[in-house]
């Protein structure tokens, strides 16, 4: 996900002067673009209805979450949709189906970030890295030994990158990216379910 959205802008630029390798591949960037946009704002206006830090709120944000997810991951492994991985076998056909699986990932996306910002972790961007090194490397009290917001960052870039490696072996090993799809709709229930459990301010 790093820089995703700078990425996708990129391609529909370079598509636009048909520059861009893959036919129509701006039209998946553009695709992630616009529901990535659309999730911001409905998760957004979500949050400004039923209260951005209430507990059921954030519950039912991760609940939204996970459901996209496996509703993605059920495509994917029943083959409904081909997978990014039997893409790479034909680079001038252009699979219309995984327009599907970037629309709901867009969105679900659009939910982690809108979370973050609701959360007030802005120093946490979660879907894109680059901003996130800028700003740790900008910090004035980088060096401090207490500094929270620097912690963060280092733990979310961290995560990331073990993450992404965790990610790329389970691909590579089954052939398939379906399994890390039902990994990380496994993660958001279970960070759901945290929102439940955690203790409210007295």
């Amino acid at each position: 996900m790093m820089s995703r959205i700078a990425g996708n802008t990129i391609f529909v630029g370079l598509g636009a002067s048909n520059q861009n390798p893959r036919p129509f591949g701006w039209a998946h960037s553009l695709t992630s673009i616009v529901c990535f946009v659309i999730g911001c704002f409905l998760f957004a206006r979500l949050n400004r209805i039923i209260g951005a830090r209430r507990r059921g709120s954030l519950m039912l944000s991760f609940l939204i979450q996970a459901c996209i997810i496996i509703i993605t991951a059920a495509l994917v492994q029943g083959r409904v949709v081909s997978s990014a991985l039997d893409d790479d076998l034909s680079q001038s056909i252009t699979r219309w189906d995984q327009e599907v699986p970037i629309v709901l990932l867009s969105l679900q996306s659009a939910g982690q970030i809108v979370a973050s910002r609701a959360l007030g972790f802005n120093e946490i961007p979660t879907v894109v890295i680059t901003s996130l090194l800028c700003d740790l490397m900008s910090d004035p009290k980088l060096f401090l030994l207490r500094n929270d917001k620097r912690d963060r960052r280092i733990i979310a870039f961290v995560l990331t990158l073990a993450g992404a490696i965790v990610g790329g072996w389970v691909t590579k090993a089954t052939g398939n990216i379906a399994p890390i799809l039902w990994l990380a709709a496994g993660i958001k229930f279970l960070v759901a379910g945290s929102w439940g459990m955690w203790k409210t301010k007295a």
